[in-house]
């Protein structure tokens, strides 16, 4: 693994071969992340300080992609060694503020223009997505909730960054399917069954015209989960406003009611977003499970990765 650093000037360094590694890839939510330690020239100029941006190459692939958060040199008897360590490009959206603002008819490309290119950020693939009448961007939005909301709220697809960097507005591709049967070497395999957070009803009220609605997740309510919260829309919201908004949000919450937590003594043994096919004797949990989260590393047990799995069909 090498990692390279590029400076607020454009200028590109290489970092010394990393001893230890992590990457953290996520669907969108959260942020991806990265960890690089490598030896370091402890009396040489480091520049750290103008260092902006990170990437690494696994041979000829660049694997990770995103922005530098901090930067640590260090003297002890392990010798000198430099730990960096940063986020993904969402990072940039995250950090700053959007401006409030309403548009009539919004569009996909008024929402890239406004809210995603001017930092920098390049869309990789993007999928025709319908105008949204009368969006508002609410004072306090950060430029990614901005994204969020135009992408996954009112068009059903979830805004993520790919291996390089890139912007990804496209659906889920499940054509590839990641077995894991008991021919992979499975470090460990947990599941977690959740209840804490998981909402059982939703009341989505409309003050204007004094309307509500009551949406239920029956599965929750008949294993005995009691979890209500009120949603009041908008004055200007409709009735198919109103019930999308609550489902999607029962849903969404729904998502978290099974995870699954696999290590294999692998590097970069699926992506997020990818189905798992789970496949081994003795578990009792076997199926089809879409990972949501990815971190792939090495350091001196070797390489591995460890995925968080949910439903194929989870809604973030």
């Amino acid at each position: 693994m090498r990692g390279y650093v590029k400076t607020v000037q454009g200028v590109v360094f290489a970092l010394p071969v990393a001893t230890q590694w992590e990457f953290q890839y996520t669907a969108g939510i959260p942020c991806d992340s990265f960890l690089y330690c490598c030896p370091w020239d402890a009396g040489g100029d480091t520049g750290v300080v103008d260092w902006q941006e990170f990437y690494a190459l696994e041979g000829e692939e660049t694997v990770f992609y995103g922005v530098v958060d901090e930067c640590e040199t260090s003297i002890s008897e392990k010798g000198a060694l430099l730990e960096v360590s940063g986020r993904g490009m969402a990072a940039l959206l995250l950090d700053n503020e959007a401006l409030g603002q309403d548009y009539a008819t919004a569009t996909l490309d008024d929402i890239l223009r406004n809210h995603v290119t001017p930092y920098g950020i390049q869309v990789a693939e993007r999928k025709q997505l319908s105008p949204v009448s009368r969006f508002s961007v609410s004072v306090g939005s950060s430029e990614w909730s901005v994204l969020y909301d135009f992408c996954r709220y009112y068009n059903g697809v979830m805004p993520r960054f790919n291996q390089q960097g890139q912007l990804v507005l496209s659906g889920w591709k499940d054509d590839t399917v990641v077995k894991v049967d008991d021919g992979v070497a499975v470090m460990e395999l947990v599941c977690l069954d959740r209840r804490y957070g998981i909402l059982s009803e939703i009341l989505v009220r409309d003050k204007v015209r004094q309307v509500v609605e009551t949406l239920g997740n029956q599965e929750f309510l008949r294993s005995g989960g009691r979890c209500r919260r009120v949603l009041t829309m908008p004055g200007r919201s409709d009735y198919q406003t109103m019930r999308f908004s609550g489902q999607f949000q029962l849903n969404k919450s729904n998502g978290d009611l099974l995870r699954l937590e696999l290590e294999v003594a692998q590097t970069f043994f699926a992506r997020p977003g990818e189905l798992v096919q789970l496949q081994r004797t003795g578990w009792g949990r076997n199926g089809i499970y879409r990972a949501v989260e990815v971190q792939a590393g090495e350091d001196v047990r070797g390489g591995w990765s460890r995925l968080k799995l949910a439903a194929a069909d989870i809604v973030m």
